[in-house]
């Protein structure tokens, strides 16, 4: 659609006749209204959008039987209204509510600042696994997908299309074949709705990774020192607390487990670990031990723990009770055992 991007206005009103075709496009979009024709402005050119906000701030009121010519001209059905008033403002709301503010101002060279660039979206991409892009950019209009592919290393990009379903990886690829060249006013909106769509995904991805990162160191602590860090996150707000949560397991929380996973646990480790871990250990956990083993290893343990053992250190206990708490969320991991954390409730 071509667009005459400086409408004149003839003193006898607004009629469908002296109307251009930038004009009469603006006028059917704000008689659409705004979900349905934000829903239509994704699919203008940059030049077109430019066009068509400046002739909506030309227009004035449009009578009903005139607005009735212009549907029919496009013959489109569209639902009655009572005539047009104030297009401009109407326009501007319609695109306030289905673009973001950056848009905007790129489609209308608004607000161009220097020195104000956001990091490169293409290689944050590219370190994307392949098939997460292909079905992310399978779910775009193929122009989308080939202007994303066309800005890719050409390594990046086969991956890629190879990802993509065979009927959108084909238009795809012949859409790039004459994709010419994009403003870059343009090319900063797609940039914008890539960072916000496809790379905030993966920032929630990468949270899930850091939570199993501070899982991990935390479960290296005492029980009373992770009790007190996890505080101190819940005080900040974090909101990764009860995530976090459910990844940890200490020596202490043995009780917890169900006999059927302590069994699963202690079945094969050694009773001279086990011995280790239970000294100094409070009665409950002990008891939720020893209620594990066969009975020769429990006597055993019993036997030895009657004993005084002078040659054994408090870091020789904590590194016991890691070891067994570790081979707890190494089988859990496994699908083996299931933690307390993760049980639900009766």
């Amino acid at each position: 659609m071509d667009f005459d991007p400086h409408p004149s206005m003839s003193s006898g009103g607004t009629t469908a006749e002296n109307l251009t075709r930038a004009q009469k496009a603006a006028a059917i979009l704000v008689a659409m209204g705004k979900p349905a024709a934000g829903r239509l402005l994704k699919f203008f050119a940059h030049e077109e959008l430019k066009s068509l906000i400046e002739a909506a701030r030309k227009l004035r009121t449009i009578p009903q039987s005139e607005l009735e010519k212009i549907i029919a001209e496009f013959e489109d059905e569209f639902a009655e209204g009572a005539g047009l008033m104030d297009s401009a403002a109407t326009m501007d709301k319609i695109l306030s509510e289905s673009l973001s503010p950056e848009e905007v101002s790129a489609i209308m060279g608004y607000g161009a600042e220097v020195g104000d660039t956001p990091e490169p979206v293409w290689p944050q991409i590219e370190a994307l696994e392949a098939k997460q892009v292909g079905d992310f950019l399978a779910g775009e209009h193929p122009q989308t997908a080939a202007l994303v592919l066309s800005n890719l290393s050409s390594t990046s990009a086969a991956n890629i299309l190879l990802a993509m379903p065979k009927p959108q990886r084909g238009e795809a690829a012949k859409r790039m074949v004459s994709m010419g060249s994009v403003k870059p006013a343009a090319l900063r909106i797609i940039e914008n709705q890539l960072r916000t769509r496809l790379l905030g995904d993966s920032a929630k991805k990468s949270s899930t990774e850091g939570q199993a990162k501070v899982a991990t160191v935390l479960n290296e602590m005492e029980k009373a020192e992770l009790d007190e860090l996890l505080a101190d996150m819940e005080t900040a707000g974090s909101a990764d607390v009860k995530a976090i949560r459910a990844q940890l397991f200490s020596f202490e929380d043995l009780p917890l487990l169900s006999q059927k996973a302590r069994l699963a646990l202690f079945d094969g480790l050694s009773t001279e670990v086990v011995t280790l871990a239970l000294r100094k250990a409070d009665n409950q956990v002990t008891e939720a031990v020893l209620s594990a083993l066969g009975v020769r290893s429990r006597r055993m343990i019993e036997s030895e723990l009657s004993m005084e053992a002078d040659n054994v250190t408090q870091p020789d206990i904590i590194n016991a009770r890691r070891s067994i708490a570790a081979t707890a969320i190494r089988l859990a991991k496994e699908g083996k055992i299931e933690l307390p954390s993760t049980q639900v409730a009766a």
